[in-house]
């Protein structure tokens, strides 16, 4: 007996997998790397301290409701600061490097030099070419400098914070 459902052989036919615009080790859930340069934990305690203590000086100022404002408005203040610092990402994805919203195609990514926090100073003081891009976290002790090797990219090297950097060194190195 012949069923009543007819074959359906999508083979030939667009599928969603295939309109998406992400390589199958991204479809899989797996970056190469992706960190985030958030602020030291210790920072928040700090932080929510001054802006109760902020806080605290209107409040004695002033009586009734009016007291109460600074600190609704400043506790969430202080959470927004630290997280607007800590947002930046540094990642390889889809063949490029990100860092922050800037991207490098990794066919460019040159030479590659790991700086020790005992040298950053030295790196971006008297060594520093003003025509390079630059996204440096204070808060986070080592850097990463990339030679860019696309000819059309005013770009002599890149140089940025990063918490793993020999790790994304050596797969910069291997791609």
């Amino acid at each position: 007996m012949a069923s009543a459902v007819p074959d359906l052989d999508t083979a030939g036919e667009t599928t969603l997998s295939a309109v998406t615009d992400h390589s199958p080790a991204d479809t899989a859930g797996q970056l190469a790397f992706d960190e985030r340069l958030r602020v030291p934990l210790w920072w928040w305690l700090p932080a929510m301290g001054l802006a109760a203590l902020l806080a605290a000086e209107v409040h004695m100022g002033y009586p009734g409701i009016r007291a109460w404002l600074p600190y609704l408005l400043l506790a969430p203040l202080a959470v927004g600061v630290l997280t607007v610092l800590g947002r930046t990402r540094v990642r390889v994805d889809g063949g490029e490097l990100w860092v922050g919203q800037a991207h490098l195609p990794t066919e460019f990514v040159g030479e590659t030099e790991v700086i020790a926090k005992a040298d950053k100073r030295r790196v971006l003081g008297p060594e520093l070419d003003p025509a390079a891009f630059l996204l440096h976290r204070a808060w986070i002790g080592p850097m990463l400098r990339v030679r860019v090797t696309d000819p059309a990219d005013p770009t002599p090297y890149w140089i940025f914070s990063v918490r793993q950097p020999e790790r994304l060194a050596d797969l910069l190195r291997r791609k």
